[in-house]
Formats: C-alpha cells, sequence, structure tokens
C-alpha cells in the first residue's frame, strides 16, 4: 500500500488491517519484549496477546460479538488496554468512556451509545463509579448480573467491575475467566474463527467529543481506519522497539488511544501512572528512561518547573515537547516546530510533519502538510465553495481515516455531497500544501487538549436557582490553550454570587474541566448584542476576558 500527498510517499508493505490481526502480527515480530509497564506490574506483548484473548473468549461466552457496543470506563494502564483488545478482538464495538463523567454525563452517554456490556474499574481517583450507576439506574438493585434490564438504560445487560463489586455486576477479571472455561466449545481455535470474520470495515471504535451543541457526539471508525492510520502515522512520529512511551491524555480522547496503536505499531512499551503529577511523573520518566513524551504545554511547564527538575538530565528523550528537546536538536523558535494537528472525526492526525523537523522560515507557524491518504480542502464557510491557496476558510476533510459517521445522525447531515466534512476549523492552505491554523469558526472552547461545549456548561448554570443568565467563553491562556469562563447575571439583582458554591455544585453535574475558572457578575444590561438581537460573541469574549484575574 502507498499512501501520498504532496511529495510525499510512503510505502507500506503488506500488514495487518485489523485489530485481531495486528496484535498477533505484533505478538510474532516482538512476542517477549515489554508492552505495557505500570510500576512493578510489566508485561510483554505475549502476555497479554494471551491476557486479552481468554478475556476476549469471556466476552463470547457472555454473549459478545460483532457489533456489540461495549462500554470501556477505565483510567489508563494495563487494564484498559487488554479490555480494549479483547473486546476488539470478539469483534465488538468499543466506546470509551470519559472517566471525569457525573452521573448526569455518564448517563447520557451508556444511552446514547447503546451500551450493551459495561467494563470498568469500581473506581478511580474520586470517581466511585458504582455509587454513580446506581443513581442512574436505581433498578439495578435486586437484578442478576448478566441479564440486567433497567428502564434508565435499556440496552445495558452487564456490568464487568474490576474492583470491588456489586450483586448485580461481575467481578472481574475472574467472571470471565470463569465463563472462557465453563464453555469448551469457545476455545483457540474458535476464537481465531471469530477473529477472521472481522473485516476492515467493520467498526471497530466509537470516540465521544464534545460539539458545538450541548451534547457531545459519537464519531465511529472501522478496523481499517485505526491500523491503517496508525501504521502511517507512526511513519512520522518515529520510535521503533526499546522505546518507552509516556502519554498522560486519557484513553477516551483520540489522542491518548491513538498513542496506544502508536505504541503496538512500532513495537515499543508503554508506561502508565494513574494521573499526572509533576514530580511522579519525572521519576518515573527516569526510571524508565522514556524516549517517547507527549504532554500538554501546562504538563510539560510543570514537569520544567518542579524542583526535582534539572536541566539536561532527559538527554535520552528522542521526542518530547519543545521546551524538553535536546540542545543542538532545538530549533531557534518553537514555531519553527511543525504544530501536528488532528481530531476525533479524523482519528487524531490530518496534518503531520516527522518529528524533528524543523520547518522553512517561511512556514513558520505551519502545522504540516497531509496525512498521506487524507485530502484537505478550505472552504467559504457560508458557500461551500472551494477556496485558492492562501485564502483563508473552513477546512474540510476527506479520506479513509476520516470517521465512517457520528452516531444517531444521518450520513446526509453530517458529509457534504461529495463527501467532505466540514470540522469547524479556520485557516488557509498555502500553495505548497502546508496548512495554517486561525481557530474555530464556532465558540468550542479547547481547554488543557479537552473540548468543552459552552452550551453544556450553560445549561446547568442556568438550572441553578441564584442564576438569571449565564454566558460560557473561552478566554486565552498561555498554559491551558483557553480556560473556560462564565459570565452570569444573578437571579436576584444586587446579590452577591457565592461562586465557591456556585462550582461545588457544578462538580456535581460537570466533569472538573468543564467547571468554569471564573465566573464574572454581570448586570443584565452588560450583555452585548448585534444589531439583529444576538448575542456578540466577540464583545461578550472581550468584556469577560478583561475582567479575569491577571
Amino acid at each position: 500500500m502507498d499512501g501520498r500527498a504532496g511529495d510525499r510517499i510512503v510505502h507500506l508493505p503488506g500488514h495487518a488491517l485489523t485489530v485481531p490481526e495486528l496484535i498477533r502480527e505484533q505478538v510474532a515480530r516482538h512476542g517477549d519484549r515489554l508492552f505495557l509497564i505500570d510500576g512493578e506490574r510489566r508485561l510483554t506483548y505475549r502476555e497479554v496477546e494471551r491476557r486479552s484473548a481468554e478475556l476476549a473468549r469471556g466476552l463470547i461466552a457472555g454473549g459478545v460479538g460483532k457489533a456489540t457496543r461495549v462500554g470501556l470506563l477505565m483510567g489508563n494502564g494495563p487494564d484498559a488496554v487488554i479490555a480494549w483488545l479483547a473486546a476488539s478482538r470478539a469483534g465488538a464495538l468499543v466506546v470509551p468512556l470519559s472517566t471525569f463523567s457525573r452521573a448526569r454525563e455518564l448517563h447520557w452517554l451508556l444511552r446514547h451509545a447503546d451500551v450493551h456490556t459495561l467494563l470498568t474499574t469500581d473506581r478511580y481517583l474520586r470517581h466511585d463509579y458504582l455509587e454513580r450507576l446506581e443513581e442512574i439506574a436505581p433498578g439495578l438493585a435486586g437484578q442478576e448480573p448478566g441479564s440486567l434490564l433497567v428502564p434508565e438504560l435499556p440496552q445495558l445487560r452487564a456490568v464487568r467491575v474490576w474492583g470491588g463489586g456489586r450483586s448485580w455486576a461481575f467481578e472481574e477479571p475472574a467472571a470471565l475467566e470463569a465463563a472462557a472455561a465453563a464453555v469448551p466449545g469457545i476455545d483457540e481455535a474458535f476464537l481465531r474463527a471469530i477473529e477472521d470474520s472481522v473485516s476492515p470495515a467493520d467498526l471497530a471504535v466509537m470516540i465521544y467529543t464534545s460539539g458545538s451543541t450541548a451534547d457531545p457526539k459519537g464519531a465511529y471508525h472501522s478496523h481499517g481506519t485505526l491500523v491503517r492510520h496508525s501504521r502511517i502515522v507512526s511513519e512520522f512520529l518515529g520510535g521503533g522497539p526499546g522505546d518507552r512511551v509516556y502519554a498522560p491524555p486519557p484513553i477516551f480522547w483520540v489522542g491518548g488511544f491513538h498513542r496506544i496503536l502508536h505504541t503496538l505499531q512500532i513495537g515499543a512499551a508503554m508506561t502508565f501512572l494513574e494521573t499526572f503529577e509533576a514530580g511522579a511523573a519525572l521519576e518515573m520518566i527516569r526510571r524508565e528512561r522514556v524516549s517517547i513524551l507527549m504532554l500538554w504545554p501546562h504538563q510539560c511547564k510543570a514537569l520544567l518547573e518542579h524542583p526535582d527538575y534539572r536541566e539536561g538530565e532527559l538527554d535520552f528523550l528522542q521526542a518530547a515537547p519543545y521546551p524538553l528537546l535536546r540542545e543542538g536538536e532545538r530549533p531557534e523558535s518553537p514555531d519553527l516546530v511543525a504544530n501536528s494537528i488532528g481530531m476525533t472525526e479524523s482519528f487524531s492526525y490530518h496534518t503531520v510533519e516527522a518529528t524533528g523537523a524543523v520547518l522553512p522560515v517561511e512556514k513558520r507557524g505551519a502545522c504540516g502538510r497531509p496525512v498521506p491518504g487524507t485530502e484537505r480542502q478550505i472552504r467559504d464557510p457560508g458557500t461551500g465553495e472551494r477556496l485558492p491557496a492562501g485564502t483563508s476558510g473552513e477546512l474540510c476533510l476527506r479520506g479513509f481515516n476520516v470517521m465512517q459517521g457520528l452516531y444517531k445522525r444521518e450520513r446526509e447531515e453530517v458529509f457534504m455531497p461529495d463527501g467532505f466534512y466540514r470540522t469547524g476549523d479556520r485557516g488557509y492552505i498555502d500553495a505548497d500544501d502546508y496548512y495554517f491554523f486561525e481557530g474555530r469558526l464556532g465558540d468550542m472552547i479547547k481547554t488543557g487538549g479537552a473540548n468543552v461545549s459552552p452550551r453544556e456548561v450553560e445549561a446547568v448554570l442556568v438550572s441553578l436557582d441564584e442564576v438569571e443568565q449565564a454566558h460560557v467563553v473561552g478566554v486565552d491562556d498561555p498554559e491551558m490553550g483557553q480556560v473556560v469562563v462564565a459570565g452570569i447575571v444573578p437571579a436576584t439583582p444586587g446579590k452577591p454570587l457565592d461562586t465557591d458554591a456556585l462550582r461545588a455544585r457544578l462538580r456535581e453535574q460537570l466533569s472538573a474541566f468543564k467547571v468554569p475558572r471564573h465566573m464574572v457578575p454581570l448586570e443584565a444590561d452588560e450583555i452585548p448584542f448585534t444589531d439583529t438581537g444576538k448575542l456578540h460573541g466577540k464583545r461578550l469574549r472581550e468584556l469577560l476576558a478583561a475582567r479575569v484575574p491577571r
């Protein structure tokens, strides 16, 4: 297979096209190499293959088959990777779920995704998922595991829990091991027959991302997309057997999920921490000699400012954020490093340059050129007409790595008649095919790598008695990209807002990253509108930005 984009050709010899084929292929190449590292827990490619095969057989015995929607609610770690592989090998459509989800958010996701089987830990950090499930669906009490019938989640039939359980849930991984052993007919040969029935066109994963409206959107991708795209992108990201990868973005975000596939494709080992903390991360990076490091800007800053950090001590890093690059390998300016860019709908990167490549000076600030096999066009946001090189407009995408669709949305709603997808990103492509990102056309907030829908936060705010109006925007921030800021008109004029109390109540319904960093009290007549009576977003953002403490 050849991928081609501009003057770049990526030659890909025959290789796996489904996730089951990929894990078998990589075991044949790297069987005894380490694949997953979590403290003292260290698993080779062969051990992960055997473990995921056993759990896959248990899932099949429990009724999971092709296209069964399997929810995955786990923090980054070996159990999450093995569970994903097991479900994929059984032919299921895996739905990674946000570990930040509060009860309201989790209920929406489980119901919208029609999750049939939920694979979850009992808790993660301060989140008690079993308690949360009982809050969502009180009817779980008294039911038998594996035959659940609750009207709040009408498609849910089984919950499988790693850790402490409930009478209505299976305790894992023991229950799956027992299920596999109890049905002799579901042996290795039968699992291989199941795996061979999975085709590149079959759906493999559905990842949720915040939309411009209050509700998230589920973008679903095929096995062929996952395997081909991660293989092609790995040619640009680099790395190989012997490398150690640390990528703290959670696997329910496409960036974190893609890094697992990148690690698998290059035969490297992935390291984990329960959550990012600069001191613990620094110690782990040193101990494991992590060579490929993916950090958001605020995480990189925390690492550099940690009292235990020493300049030059991480000289074993081969791929890392600009400030951590070795002296002599760091361009004179960070904007000469391509800020490769992607999105959930394109299964991470649609624009990429090779790791270590330095942009020509005249391309300063560019994101780069397209991933081979991806078509990019800049179109007029109003008319949809293609614009000439160098003209700013909306980025539109088409190609094998663009999602198959959005769940519960008809194709005609999602794609243009010629198959292009309108991204909502504003920018331009120059005559040499370099893409320059200029921002979002809409009001989506990007904070610390996460998308936040202002409409969702506003809906929860106005449901509170103290709030008459709420207007949420993103304000530029050097560390987080943007921070979430809410302008609030109190229900009782003249009464001071208790912002600490408001935040505490918001945290009961919203993930922590969605809770506004700043809440700015406003008078009703301060809200800016256009001459036609519409909210003036630009002026509102300027108004709130001016009142945010610096």
